[in-house]
């Protein structure tokens, strides 16, 4: 078989993982579905109906949640923390282009999100960014570069609006099945 009909096939394959991971609303059968590609996802964490662009290369801690419409580019990894929240309709990218290269090659590097990180809805993180502990990325933010600990940025491209006085341990993990 050939190198473009085998990489049909997985497109193919990923394509109806994405529909049962969208259709199974059960936590339960959505976490085996996760360990079974080599998701490597903590206790009481959850990933709701999302897209993810290849199997495994995700790592998320303990009481994490993303909410669903989240695009999950996997492609070179994405590493969450414990404590995270990621609100619906947020994507983020591990893998783009090089406009600059003639054959417009691919390139890319994981992202990185710490303990109690919150970000909000339609939120663009983009390759290789580090989001630090503790940081909050307001609605609609654009995310080019590492955040910081405790930062708190918005807009497009994401900068600093302040830092948060104090960081929230104790916000409880909701596990609603059809929650937006």
């Amino acid at each position: 078989m050939g190198k473009s009909i085998k990489l049909q096939v997985f497109f193919i394959i990923l394509k109806i993982y994405n529909i049962l991971y969208f259709i199974f609303f059960s936590n339960i059968i959505r976490r085996l579905l996760l360990k079974l590609t080599g998701v490597k996802i903590g206790k009481n964490s959850i990933i709701n109906a999302s897209r993810f662009f290849t199997f495994g290369r995700i790592t998320m801690g303990d009481n994490s949640l993303v909410n669903s419409g989240c695009y999950l580019d996997n492609r070179r990894g994405i590493y969450i923390g414990n404590n995270v929240v990621i609100a619906h309709d947020t994507k983020i990218y591990t893998l783009g282009h090089d406009y600059d290269d003639e054959t417009f090659k691919t390139k890319g590097s994981p992202v990185y999100i710490d303990d109690y990180v919150i970000v909000f809805s339609n939120v663009l993180i983009m390759p290789g960014v580090h989001i630090e502990e503790g940081a909050v990325i307001l609605s609609g933010a654009v995310v080019t570069k590492n955040v910081e600990k405790n930062a708190i940025v918005g807009g497009n491209p994401a900068k600093l609006i302040k830092y948060r006085k104090q960081l929230h341990t104790n916000k409880p993990l909701y596990k609603y099945w059809f929650a937006n």
